[in-house]
């Protein structure tokens, strides 16, 4: 009877627990949304003050998406608002379709050009060639608008409409007008697949989107069944991810069904979720290499993340750029969407790959990597060591060399797109790709060429140089008999154009080799321009002819002490202008 008493009071102590503690979190909840409430009413009132008695007149749209990105940047990258007018970007990201004319488009001061006709879209069939600059659509003189959102909003529109483009040609006087009809353009994900070292296949990924599994199913069934292959290449390197589901059935392809590929969890338990195989999977035992590099991110560090986890592939390259988080879009009023970051992604082994602690910042707001001391140690389905909180590493690490900063500046100011518009115009044709080789005249001519153009770059080394002299000025310590040292070292800084185009000859002769090809051969062209002379790409022939190095490698049991990386390695993110697709 004492024990049914005893059990009673313990159950009823229990609830009353549990009742405070709903209270408690009611409570917590209340107080939080009348905090919300406060602060949009100051917001509101803000605002509406702004608008009447500001001196000058305001941008109401524009200043509230000014303080929405302000806000949400706080917080990640990822997350973000959509407005209505920009919703078909997040709808070419996940299908890879739009209605236009299947090509690239970017704004320099002139006005907006043609930066890329797509292969076999009406762009390139009707004639158009990068460097063409756009006068006018249908009726609308668009050098009045010299804004390529809104250019690239008239080349888009429903498959079968026409429209007629008046253009002006480089080195031409007079324009040109070109009539072509608007089609569904379906951006290919696998740009390129074929046979190398007369056995191993190769399938280059560009990204993610609802049809990427498919198109690699397609091409690897085609590489076994009609070319023989008897090993593979998966290439992600600088792969940005995409669709979660589509990594997860592409990782099908190579592992039985129902095995976990990744996990996600977040603040709310219910949308918590762990994606499996779910089908028949296409090979299970052809031996597998996975390229990654820094540019590799989010689904792309799932599958190749989730494959290492499985000891099914090989991985070869730099770390991954170590994108754990998942976001999901939201319906906002007005046909708006905000797609928010709801939870990390865990691949099988029980480690996250978030390499960037968002929510620990600095005092002056920027953001820094999970040091290595915090990582923890996981374990592969055969025992191997792998760590978390810094991307994906494999086992196979092959330095590339960082694009130095005088290149960027050669292709960001058009000085290289320009010599090669005029290139293309007087070579109507190239060799073939597997013949063509770049001169050394060609590249004297643009060394020419770009002093011509008083090409002038501006790097890093030289501001930081700049304000250490301002400070060492200001604190005294500039003294004229200890300026020596400091006039040295900017003598080395100093750009000297003569002696940086020898200096960095071969990274600049294989950018300007695959950017001719690409105005030729397309895309798929500079891709495969691209892949000669490749270390890595050669590391994975090395590591595929060898099927004892691979066994032992994703069979034996390494040392837990990983060496950690160097993170002045990674050199500086640096993000082109992006180019319009219409």
């Amino acid at each position: 009877m004492f024990k049914l008493i005893n059990n009673r009071a313990k159950i009823c102590s229990f609830i009353l627990l549990l009742f405070v503690a709903h209270i408690k979190v009611s409570q917590a909840q209340n107080d939080n949304r009348s905090e919300i409430s406060k602060q949009l009413e100051i917001f509101n009132a803000l605002l509406k003050e702004m608008e009447m008695f500001y001196v000058d007149s305001i941008d109401v749209e524009e200043t509230l998406r000014q303080g929405i990105n302000a806000m949400l940047g706080g917080l990640d990258p990822y997350t973000e608002y959509i407005p209505e007018q920009d919703m078909g970007e997040l709808r070419l990201i996940t299908t890879g379709e739009y209605g236009g004319i299947g090509a690239s488009i970017r704004k320099r001061e002139d006005g907006v050009i043609i930066a890329e006709p797509f292969e076999g879209m009406p762009a390139a069939l009707g004639g158009l060639m990068a460097g063409d600059r756009i006068i006018s659509i249908d009726t609308v003189d668009v050098e009045k608008y010299p804004n390529d959102e809104f250019v690239s909003n008239m080349l888009k529109g429903l498959p079968n409409t026409k429209l007629k483009i008046k253009l002006l040609r480089p080195g031409e006087k007079k324009p040109r007008t070109i009539e072509l009809t608007r089609k569904q353009i379906i951006v290919n994900q696998v740009t390129y697949y074929g046979v190398h070292n007369n056995d191993v296949g190769y399938i280059y990924l560009r990204g993610f989107t609802d049809k990427s599994a498919q198109e690699v199913k397609a091409a690897f069934e085609d590489l076994r069944e009609n070319h023989n292959i008897k090993s593979l290449i998966l290439d992600l390197r600088d792969n940005g991810g995409g669709i979660l589901e589509s990594a997860v059935q592409i990782v099908n392809l190579f592992v039985p069904k129902g095995k976990e590929v990744v996990s996600t969890k977040g603040k709310i338990p219910q949308w918590d979720r762990i994606y499996r195989t779910s089908a028949e999977p296409v090979d299970t035992l052809m031996p597998l290499a996975v390229l990654i590099n820094r540019g590799s991110a989010s689904s792309a560090e799932i599958v190749s993340g989730a494959l290492q986890d499985m000891d099914r592939a090989v991985l070869i390259g730099q770390r991954s750029y170590g994108k754990g988080l998942v976001q999901s879009p939201r319906e906002l009023p007005y046909n708006g969407t905000l797609k928010v970051t709801i939870s990390k992604y865990y691949i099988p082994s029980g480690r996250c790959i978030q390499r960037i602690d968002y929510t620990h910042r600095n005092t002056d707001g920027s953001v820094g990597n999970i040091p290595d001391s915090l990582t923890s140690v996981f374990y592969t389905s055969k025992g191997r060591p792998v760590r978390d909180g810094g991307g994906i590493r494999p086992e196979f690490e092959v330095e590339e060399d960082n694009m130095p900063t005088m290149l960027y500046y050669l292709l960001d100011d058009y000085v290289l797109f320009d010599f090669i518009t005029d290139y293309v115009q007087r070579h109507k044709t190239i060799a073939p790709i597997e013949e063509f080789t770049l001169a050394d005249e060609d590249f004297d001519n643009f060394k020419k060429y770009a002093k011509e153009k008083n090409f002038s770059y501006d790097r890093q080394s030289e501001k930081i140089l700049k304000n250490l002299k301002n400070i060492a000025s200001f604190e005294g310590y500039l003294e004229e008999n200890d300026s020596t040292t400091l006039k040295e070292l900017e003598s080395k800084l100093t750009p000297d154009i003569e002696r940086d185009f020898e200096r960095f000859k071969d990274q600049i002769k294989k950018i300007m080799s695959a950017e001719i090809v690409k105005r030729y051969y397309f895309e798929k062209g500079k891709l495969i321009e691209s892949l000669k002379n490749d270390p890595v790409l050669d590391k994975a022939f090395e590591v595929l002819a060898s099927p004892k190095l691979l066994e032992e490698v994703l069979s034996v049991k390494r040392q837990t002490g990983q060496a950690s990386d160097d993170n002045s390695k990674d050199g500086v993110n640096i993000k082109f202008p992006r180019e319009k697709k219409s």
